[in-house]
């Protein structure tokens, strides 16, 4: 019988920080999409216009990601995540106090720049305290961040930027990330790396041993689209188009995520018990291009249960990421998990930030229920570039 390798006891605490800094960074990412209600509704602001403001932090984000990732290779996650959400804090800061939009949107952009380190470096310190028989439900627990990150910004920002404007919304961001830099500081410490000596040879780069990662990128990205739809656009089409109040229609949306975060651990501790991170992957994949097309379906129909299949089709669409992160960095190794997550990051954010101002023409020019369907196109391409077979470097 083969012995398992134990699971760190520090390595839990490792997690629950880790989970804590990429919580902080995505209710900064994912606030701007919370004040779109505000800025349609009440400013006359058009949804593609709202659109591009809620991507800024995107944006902002996909320019930093591989940076901070190989700034973590070199000098370790510690200082990497703390700096990063410190200067997120101080760009909320000045969003706070921003005057007209366009200068709101620049320090969007420079927030979501900065809370990019948070992204980069936090997977790499869960992967790299965890054994491989303990990463996909590790990983399912961390990747619960962003849903848990959506779903505070969700039940917080619209209802505070409804009764007393943007700039008391985003203290939300501010004082969040401020105090968890804080904590991050004080509590992270460095995974052990294997040693290398002075005459080592360079480690191997993955991107040109096979085109694994390459695949997984793709996957990722594609996938990321039924996401961002319905997390920057589904609480301003259970408004709009439903015409359900602002406050259940935002509980929903958090309740939503929630469940999807839930999900996520389930999916990790599944590819955990059958071996394998591709072929969840796959199923995932599937899954989510049904549930469009059913989401799609309840627009035309006006189904009574709009929320429920709401609520599962946020559910599946969140659900492949912490099976793409798994299976990066154990492909990347400890050399290259900073680049290859940062790099992973990148492709789903660029993705994302492109999602915003395209769907929101979309929906302008087709209706939500065409753009659901066109929507389950991403993940129908997603299905045959899933890897058959899982791939792994010699150490992480």
């Amino acid at each position: 019988m083969t012995t398992l390798e134990p699971t760190p006891p520090r390595a839990w605490a490792m997690l629950a920080v880790g989970v804590l800094a990429q919580v902080a960074g995505t209710v900064f990412v994912t606030a701007p999409a919370f004040l779109i209600p505000l800025l349609h509704l009440e400013r006359g602001v058009s949804l593609a216009e709202a659109g591009l403001l809620a991507a800024a932090t995107s944006f902002g984000l996909v320019l930093t990601l591989i940076a901070w990732g190989a700034l973590a290779d070199r000098i370790g996650e510690r200082w990497v995540i703390a700096a990063g959400l410190a200067l997120t804090a101080l760009a909320a800061l000045g969003a706070v106090f921003a005057q007209g939009y366009v200068l709101l949107g620049l320090f969007f952009l420079l927030g979501g720049a900065a809370s990019a380190s948070a992204n980069a470096a936090s997977g790499r310190v869960v992967v790299g305290w965890f054994p491989k028989h303990r990463r996909g439900l590790a990983m399912g627990i961390r990747q619960m961040s962003q849903p848990l990150g959506v779903t505070i910004a969700a039940v917080t920002v619209p209802v505070i930027a409804s009764g007393a404007g943007i700039s008391a919304a985003l203290l939300v961001p501010l004082i969040f990330t401020a105090v968890v830099a804080v904590v991050c500081a004080i509590v992270i410490v460095d995974p052990p790396r294997a040693p290398r000596g002075p005459d080592a040879a360079a480690p191997v780069n993955p991107y040109r041993a096979s085109s694994f990662l390459w695949r997984i990128h793709a996957v990722s990205a594609l996938l990321v689209l039924p996401q961002f739809l319905l997390s920057t656009f589904g609480l301003v089409w259970l408004v709009a188009e439903l015409g359900w109040d602002p406050l259940p229609a935002g509980i929903l949306v958090g309740v939503a995520q929630f469940i999807g975060a839930v999900g996520r651990i389930g999916v990790g501790v599944l590819s955990d018990r059958v071996g394998s991170r591709v072929r969840p992957l796959r199923w995932v994949a599937v899954s989510a291009a049904v549930v469009m097309l059913l989401l799609a379906a309840v627009d035309a129909t006006h189904f009574a249960a709009a929320g429920v299949v709401f609520v599962i089709a946020t559910s599946v669409t969140v659900a492949d990421n912490g099976l793409a992160f798994t299976s990066v960095a154990e492909m990347a190794g400890t050399a290259w998990a900073g680049r290859a997550l940062g790099a992973q990051n990148t492709g789903q954010f660029l993705t994302a930030a492109i999602a915003g101002p395209l769907f929101g023409a979309l929906i302008g020019l087709v209706g939500y229920p065409l753009t659901f369907v066109i929507a389950a196109v991403a993940p129908v391409a997603a299905i045959p570039l899933v890897p058959s077979a899982d791939r792994e470097h010699d150490r992480l």
